[in-house]
C-alpha cells in the first residue's frame, strides 16, 4: 500500500468537497476546505515529503471560465513537481499532451472513455497512440444504484450503464497504467470508507489501483489495508490535517508502512 497525495481544484483553488454535491448547473459544492496557498505550494509539499503518483484533479467543466482558472492552478503544481503528479478533468487525446508535457506523469479519464453510457474503445485505442499506455490512468469512480456500482462521469453526477467489476478492470488494464477509483457516495464525507466497494476491489491483482472516499479516521485506513491485504493504494482528503481535517499525514505513513 502507497499513499497518493491529492489535490482537487475547483473555481481557480484548492479545495476540498463533498463529491456527490458537485453541481455543474450552478457550479456549487459542498465544501469541506478552500486552501489559501496555490496548488504549486502542495506540489512542492509533496515533492519535499517524497510523495509521488499523486492526484490533480480539475473540477470545473471544460470549457467554461473556472475550468481555465483551475487549469492554471493545476498546471502551477505540474510545473512544481514535474513527473510526480498526474491530471485529470477535460482531458482527451486533443489536449492530454499538453499536460504531459507541462509536467504530468499521467493523463486521467472517465468522461472522454465513458461516453453515452458505454465504453469507447475507439477513443481508449486513440488515447493509446497518442500518450501511450505508460500514461493512462483510468478512472473508474462509481456509485451504488439497485444493487450495483456503476461508473459515473461528469465530475460524478451522470451514471453510465458500466457496472464495475474485477472483468472490467481486467478488460481495461491493457489499455493503462493504472486506476483510479473514487467511492463517489462517500466522498468527502468523513464517514468511514466503502467496505462493499473495497471488497470488489481486493479481488483485482493487476495494474495499480488507488482508492479515494470516506477515510475519516486512523481506524478506517488500517480496515482498507485489512480489507485489501495491503494491495491498494489510498488517498486522503478532507480528513487530511492540510485540508483541515484530524489525520496526521506522518502518522498516516507511519500505519501504511505497518506489518
Amino acid at each position: 500500500m502507497r499513499f497518493r497525495p491529492c489535490i482537487d481544484i475547483h473555481d481557480g483553488k484548492v479545495k476540498q468537497i463533498v463529491g456527490s454535491s458537485l453541481d455543474d448547473r450552478t457550479d456549487k459544492a459542498e465544501e469541506n476546505f478552500v486552501a489559501e496557498n496555490g496548488a504549486e505550494s502542495f506540489a512542492r509539499l509533496y515533492q519535499s515529503q517524497g510523495l509521488s503518483g499523486g492526484h490533480v484533479i480539475i473540477l470545473n467543466a471544460r470549457g467554461t471560465e473556472e475550468y481555465q482558472q483551475s487549469k492554471r492552478q493545476a498546471l502551477a503544481a505540474l510545473y512544481a513537481y514535474p513527473h510526480g503528479l498526474m491530471v485529470g478533468g477535460g482531458l482527451d487525446d486533443t489536449n492530454v499532451m499538453e499536460f504531459l508535457d507541462a509536467g504530468a506523469s499521467h493523463g486521467i479519464f472517465t468522461s472522454y472513455i465513458f461516453s453515452d453510457g458505454q465504453i469507447q474503445m475507439d477513443r481508449l485505442r486513440k488515447l493509446v497512440s497518442v500518450a501511450g499506455k505508460d500514461h493512462i490512468t483510468l478512472d473508474l469512480s462509481c456509485r451504488k444504484r439497485d444493487g450495483s456500482y456503476y461508473v459515473v462521469t461528469d465530475r460524478w453526477q451522470r451514471f453510465t450503464d458500466q457496472k464495475l467489476s474485477v472483468s472490467l478492470l481486467e478488460y481495461l488494464d491493457s489499455y493503462c497504467d493504472e486506476f483510479l477509483i473514487h467511492a463517489a457516495d462517500v466522498e468527502g464525507k468523513r464517514a468511514g470508507c466503502d467496505r462493499e466497494l473495497l471488497s470488489i476491489l481486493s479481488d483485482y491483482d493487476g495494474a495499480p489501483l488507488t482508492y479515494a472516499g470516506g477515510v475519516g479516521s486512523y481506524d478506517d485506513l488500517r480496515e482498507i489495508k485489512r480489507l485489501t491485504g495491503g494491495r491498494i493504494d489510498i488517498t486522503i482528503g478532507s480528513a487530511l490535517d492540510i485540508f483541515g481535517g484530524a489525520l496526521e499525514m506522518k502518522k498516516i505513513l507511519s500505519i501504511i508502512k505497518e506489518d
